[in-house]
């Protein structure tokens, strides 16, 4: 009889983040009966800001942020999959993605996550109380002056508007140091961030999408969060009070849904595993179609494979949330990766932040985000 191999696995606390790969796991227990896989899981907050070189001691199979590769390739903390995975099923895997989202993974010449969940920044409404999704800003700031409008602006999802909304307009910000910020398409868009958030509750401000998401399900005051990142489950029926219906993301200045900042999550395989080849086969699995499109989708997971977001039985138990912000997903902009990026995410958002809560200048907000951007690279 061969021997047991146990495997643990860290993911983040969210149904959508946890359901899908405990019923995987079991799944593919079931095919390789001499492997189980335990799952643990962090908040959302942690799943942001938690070092994944602290978690690669301790789990083989790791749920990253795209963000973390930089940091990731300078700890050598987990494995490049290019070498544990054949070429021609990455080539497939990489064919068959959202956007960006397997490139998100792919730093320095090696892949270091599959994509096995998509996101970005795209519009929820309730359905019952707004007829139609808004397709312009200034639409926005219309539902905000009656008080509808519902915005996550807990770091670093402030920042994740900014990009958003600079990308939009046509002038992406920097992902390479010394590239200066496009102090005129800032200015402008900061200014917009600051006249909507003065429309709107301050409780915002303590808000994840999570939260803003539960808010806008639960009571009958919100009929719009115009800048969230995509959580396809609270499309359905009874997953919440009531339910959310996901769009394409209102535009700024781009005349279309272009630019929304990039998020969703990869399966990663630690370097201090014992078992690579077998993590590696685990995480192509879920990664592949015919598994995010049944038994991922099933169970509350958020599909990263087009195949899965191109399924009529995916998408009907969600509202269509997968057709309905598809292009939104397919234009999404790619965040800066480099090792000191996470540290300038928490700091950027700390500036703007005092900005639209007026304690820092716009000007003085550009510069002090161009300074700690370019600081970034060498930290």
């Amino acid at each position: 009889m061969a021997k047991q191999k146990h495997l643990k696995g860290m993911t983040w606390s969210d149904p959508r983040g946890y359901d899908p790969l405990v019923a995987a796991s079991v799944a593919f227990s079931t095919d390789h009966p001499d492997v189980d896989i335990t799952w643990d899981k962090r908040s959302l907050q942690e799943f942001e800001s938690t070092p994944v070189e602290d978690l690669a001691r301790r789990y083989d199979l790791i749920i990253i942020d795209h963000p973390h590769v930089g940091a990731i390739v300078e700890k050598n903390c987990l494995l490049p999959l290019d070498q544990f995975a054949a070429q021609d099923a990455l080539t497939r895997l990489s064919a068959e993605t959202i956007g960006k989202s397997y490139q998100s993974y792919f730093y320095q010449g090696h892949q270091w996550a599959l994509p096995v969940d998509a996101a970005c920044q795209v519009q929820a409404i309730r359905p019952d109380l707004l007829p139609a999704p808004v397709t312009q800003f200034e639409y926005v700031l219309g539902e905000a002056k009656y008080g509808r409008v519902v915005w996550p602006l807990r770091a670093p999802h402030i920042l994740m508007s900014f990009f958003t909304l600079m990308a939009n307009c046509g002038a992406p910000f920097p992902i390479t140091a010394q590239t200066p910020i496009n102090q005129k398409a800032a200015f402008e868009v900061i200014g917009a961030m600051k006249a909507l958030y003065d429309l709107i509750d301050p409780t915002c401000l303590e808000m994840d999408p999570i939260a803003a998401l539960d808010t806008l399900s639960e009571g009958n005051c919100f009929s719009l969060c115009p800048f969230v990142y995509l959580y396809a489950p609270y499309g359905r029926a009874e997953y919440r009070k009531h339910r959310v219906a996901f769009h394409d993301m209102p535009s700024f200045g781009a005349s279309g849904p272009l630019g929304s900042a990039l998020g969703g999550t990869g399966l990663a395989v630690s370097a201090h595993t014992s078992y690579p080849d077998l993590c590696a086969e685990f995480a192509l699995w879920v990664a592949s179609a015919d598994i995010q499109r049944g038994l991922y989708a099933k169970h509350n997971g958020q599909p990263g494979n087009a195949v899965a977001w191109g399924d009529p039985s995916v998408n009907q138990p969600v509202g269509n949330a997968y057709n309905n912000t598809r292009m939104t997903h397919e234009a999404a902009w790619l965040r800066p990766r480099h090792a000191g990026y996470m540290g300038f995410q928490e700091q950027g958002s700390e500036i703007l932040l005092d900005t639209i809560r007026r304690k820092t200048h716009v000007d003085t907000a550009i510069s002090t985000l161009q300074k700690c951007f370019d600081e970034s690279f060498s930290q």
